[in-house]
Formats: structure tokens, C-alpha cells, sequence
């Protein structure tokens, strides 16, 4: 059933909270430059993740641990000046909350205050509540992320699927819940089976925003630079690629070099 949309102008924490009660998908994407950022609030995607998977797909790590909080703020401030209507979510990188409740509040205040994002999101449920009761008092809206985690990787060992055993599964849903009573607004599920997710998003008032978590959230959300095809190493079984820009931009990129190396390029019309 189709559902009738609502036109906001600009997007909220409140507009995220009202889709779900109205039963509107929320759409989500990654961005972590100007131009990304400008073409994704363009398509009139909800809200922009400034993620800390910058790390692996900016900056080429293997994992999302390296990522600096200075570097955060540097991609957020780039996206928040290209976007007129999405709200901008920002990463708080590893080791910039987890440790002690004020480090967690001094992060998130620099976020808002030097990139002009509009909220943040940590990792972690009941072990972190302190570090985001100590946010969310300070008036920093916050999104909680639970199931895999990557910023734990180590600590999991594997990307595989999350939550499969009954007590994981149960704490999942009781740090969901959790997060709800201290005031998050929304919550991203990470690769979890499906019908847990459905059950937890049953199960709160706030909007669940899933990847790799099944169609029965609230929203979804992936990385840019995966569902558009930008790399050709990353297919995991929740990915859609839109587009294959691999091959239009390697392509691209030949033909240039190509037309350089016979003197094509630039022909008589193409100079002064």
C-alpha cells in the first residue's frame, strides 16, 4: 500500500519520528564530501551519514578504527555545507566515547560546533548508556547503532551475521529498548537476521534504520560508494548497486588518457 508523503523542507530528528508513525520509509545514504553530498540531498535522500567507513572507502583503511576525530569533522563540515535538506548525521569515530562519559560529551560538542552536523551516532548499547545520557543532556541529538558493529570488529572477529543466538538476540532487543528510554531518536540495526529487526522495530516508537537488516524497519540506509558500484570488491548479500561507475569512470579515465597520448585531446575547439 502506497503511502501518502509528507513534503518537509528540511528534515529533523522530529521528521524521522513522524515517517515512521506514518509508515514512510526513511532513506539514507552516505556522503563524505561536497559534491557527494550535494547530489545525494538533490535526490532527496532523508539523511546523510557522514560514516566512518570514510576510513576504509576515503582513506583506504581496512577497517574503520584509524579514522581520527579532526578527520571526522573535516568530511562533516564538507557535507553539511553542500545540503539544504537532509539531515546530517556524523559518526564519533573509535576511541572518542567509549572510554569515559566527559571525552564522549567533548566529542560530540566539537561535531556540532565545527562541522555543523546535526547529530551524532556512537556504537554500543547498555555498556555506553553513560556516554550518551551525557550527550543527550546536553542537548546533542543521538542515534544508536547496534548488532555488528564495526568498530568492535576485533572484538567479534568476523563481518558475519549478528544476533543469530537467542541471547545475543535478547540483549540486542533489550539494548534497543534501552536506547529508546534514554532519549536516541533513531537506531541503525547492522546485519542481523530479519525478523529480529522487524521485532525490534516493532517494538520501539523510534525509527529503526536497517543495512543488511531485512525490509520490516523503518528506513534503510547504505554506503554511497557501494551502491553506486564505485569499487567491484565489496559484494555483500544486502547490496543493490544502482549503478556500475567502476566501469563508466575506469572507462572514462582510458579514453582521456588514451586521447592525451595521440594529441586528441584538446582539438581546436578546446583551447583559446
Amino acid at each position: 500500500m502506497s503511502v501518502a508523503k509528507k513534503d518537509y523542507k528540511r528534515i529533523t530528528t522530529q521528521s524521522l519520528i513522524e515517517m515512521k508513525h506514518n509508515g514512510e520509509k526513511i532513506s539514507m545514504l552516505t556522503a563524505y564530501d561536497f559534491t557527494m553530498a550535494k547530489m545525494v540531498d538533490t535526490a532527496g535522500v532523508d539523511v546523510i551519514l557522514v560514516g566512518d567507513s570514510a576510513s576504509n572507502v576515503m582513506a583506504g583503511h581496512e577497517t574503520t578504527l584509524p579514522i581520527t576525530l579532526d578527520q571526522m569533522i573535516y568530511h562533516a563540515s564538507s557535507v553539511v555545507r553542500a545540503v539544504g535538506r537532509a539531515l546530517v548525521v556524523v559518526d564519533l569515530p573509535f576511541g572518542s566515547y567509549q572510554s569515559d562519559p566527559k571525552e564522549a560529551l567533548r566529542s560530540a560538542i566539537r561535531v556540532m560546533k565545527e562541522s555543523g552536523g546535526h547529530a551524532v551516532k556512537i556504537e554500543g548499547g547498555s555498556e555506553i548508556k553513560e556516554s550518551i545520557k551525557r550527550i543527550l543532556n546536553a542537548g546533542v541529538p543521538v542515534m544508536g547503532h547496534l548488532g555488528l558493529t564495526p568498530q568492535s570488529i576485533y572484538k567479534f572477529g568476523t563481518y558475519t551475521v549478528r544476533a543469530k543466538e537467542e541471547a545475543e538476540a535478547q540483549k540486542l532487543m533489550e539494548d534497543a529498548q534501552l536506547l529508546e528510554k534514554l532519549g536516541c531518536f533513531a537506531i541503525v540495526l547492522e546485519k542481523i537476521p530479519a525478523k529480529l529487526a522487524e521485532q525490534v522495530a516493532k517494538s520501539v516508537n523510534i525509527p529503526i534504520i536497517g543495512i543488511g537488516a531485512g525490509g520490516g524497519v523503518d528506513g534503510q540506509v547504505l554506503v554511497i560508494h557501494d551502491m553506486l558500484g564505485m569499487n567491484n570488491e565489496f559484494s555483500p548479500r544486502f547490496l543493490r548497486r544502482y549503478a556500475n561507475l567502476w566501469e563508466i569512470m575506469t572507462g572514462a579515465l582510458a579514453n582521456y588518457h588514451d586521447d592525451v597520448k595521440k594529441g586528441d585531446f584538446p582539438n581546436e575547439k578546446e583551447q583559446y
